[in-house]
């Protein structure tokens, strides 16, 4: 056999969808497995948007579109960022992308080099490491305090010449922790001590439910080296869709362009005039499912803390991360095929100890999810 890709051989599958996929083989056998371990909304498209795309695909945009995105989902991204996060920004300072894991993809190739550094804030969500050692540079992982979930000075400790970039992810994925304004504060005090850019993955921003989501881009100096990454998956129930942004320095978003052109060239023509209706339409649709969210949160979290569990903030995103006393590989296994419930160990965030337990499904499913977990406990 022919030698492969020895970059892309040393990179391991996506725990979070090998764990989904594994889940959906048993209910296609026919077992009733109850999955909390996707983080994909279970709200259908808003119907205002879904209608947007049918319009543009009636009335012909259907055809190749600008590469960095249609001139009216720009100008929409850059008024939100401008009206809602205080960031400054021009239409032309944005690039719409397949998915915000494209725009992460993209920025990493767009800034980093052969063997620099990028620092990755654990727990972190799965695809920053791969996407770091497919542009070819080096993760470095740094452990957050795992009581606060915030960062301390013992980040600058990952600092090198090596380093390049540091990952931010707030609301995060997995833990739903939100750094406060100390810690962004931290993050921005090293990037400009260091001359380095970081990216803040901010996809979760709109679920919230305690505190407030800062923009690390409104930090001191930061408008110049972040790259901050949003998109419509779940904020508008839009995961199919493929359809994320970023907003970033214009050298930065040049060779995020460059990446685009050679390779998606760019997103769905139609998908992204839903974006536009996305942003520009009734926002209610994104107030009751943050209200259904947090009633499915609350309720996960008391019957978690009953159970004996003790677990991170979750103050925003739909995530309960809890931590577990035995190997949660071997946990997630067991609650897997005894019990029919599918977690996410915290292994695949280079977390171990614990396991993410997703709410973003029905009521329904997390009380029967909780009474086999529980019965499972008691064994």
């Amino acid at each position: 056999m022919r030698e492969l890709s020895g970059k892309i051989g040393a990179i391991a599958p996506s725990a979070t969808i090998e764990i989904s996929n594994e889940a959906r083989r048993m209910q296609a056998r026919g077992i009733d497995v109850i999955s909390l371990s996707i983080g994909e909304p279970d709200f259908d498209t808003p119907k205002h948007i879904s209608d947007a795309c049918i319009d543009a695909i009636r009335r012909g945009e259907t055809h190749y579109a600008p590469s960095n995105g249609i001139p009216e989902l720009n100008e929409a991204i850059a008024e939100k960022l401008n009206r809602e996060n205080d960031i400054p920004c021009r239409k032309e300072d944005v690039i719409v992308t397949c998915g915000a894991k494209d725009a992460i993809y993209e920025a990493m190739e767009a800034v980093l080099n052969p063997g620099d550094e990028a620092i990755i804030l654990d727990p972190s969500w799965v695809s920053y490491e791969p996407c770091v050692q497919i542009a070819g540079g080096k993760p470095v992982h740094h452990p957050l305090n795992t009581r606060t979930f915030q960062v301390d000075d013992s980040l600058l400790e990952r600092v090198s010449a090596k380093t390049r970039l540091i990952v931010v992810n707030s609301p995060s994925n997995p833990s739903g922790s939100v750094l406060g304004r100390a810690s962004l504060r931290l993050i921005a005090d090293i990037c400009s001590d260091y001359d380095l850019f970081a990216i803040s993955d901010e996809i979760y921003e709109k679920l919230l439910y305690n505190g407030e989501h800062i923009s690390l881009a409104t930090v001191a100096d930061m408008a110049g080296r972040t790259i901050t990454i949003n998109g419509f998956s779940k904020t508008y129930a839009m995961t199919g869709w493929r359809i994320g942004y970023a907003v970033a320095p214009p050298e930065v978003i040049r060779q995020m362009s460059i990446v685009q052109q050679h390779t998606i060239s760019h997103p769905t023509t139609f998908a992204m005039w839903g974006g536009v209706a996305a942003l520009k339409g009734d926002q209610s649709c994104v107030k009751l499912m943050k209200q259904e969210f947090r009633k499915r949160r609350d309720y996960l979290m008391n019957e978690l803390r009953d159970l004996g569990f003790s677990m991170a903030p979750a103050d925003g995103a739909f995530y309960a991360y809890i931590r577990v006393t035995e190997n949660d590989m071997d946990l997630a296994r067991t609650w897997l095929t005894d019990s029919h419930v599918a977690v996410t160990p915290g292994t695949a965030f280079n977390n171990p100890g614990w396991e993410r337990l997703s709410y973003a499904t029905s009521m329904d499913n997390l009380m029967a999810a909780v009474k086999r977990i529980r019965e499972s406990e008691r064994k």
